[in-house]
């Protein structure tokens, strides 16, 4: 017979559940493409207003308008790192 592992398995190092990960995958999504929207307003705004150095202004709107939807979508879709630490299944072998 396998002798069993020394320490037991704590339930507070267990993962986040797949709906919990989906929730803040969402939560950042959604605040990504706000800041998105606010470079839109932002640079809607600068163009009536005229600052000094409006072309700087208006690229920099103009790259988070272009980049942002890119990289939230890589941030939604991407899931935490595994754990290093084994699984029971994986200790039992």
């Amino acid at each position: 017979m396998r002798k069993q592992s020394e320490r037991p398995v704590v339930i507070t190092n267990a993962a986040p559940s797949q709906q919990a990960q989906l929730h803040s995958r969402q939560v950042r999504y959604v605040l990504m493409m706000g800041v998105r929207t606010g470079c839109l307003v932002l640079g809607a705004v600068l163009v009536s207003v005229h600052p000094p150095l409006l072309w700087v202004w208006l690229a920099l709107c103009l790259v988070g308008m272009v980049f942002l939807p890119w990289i939230a979508v890589l941030v939604a879709n991407d899931r935490p790192p595994r754990s290093k630490t084994p699984r029971l299944r994986d200790m039992r072998t």
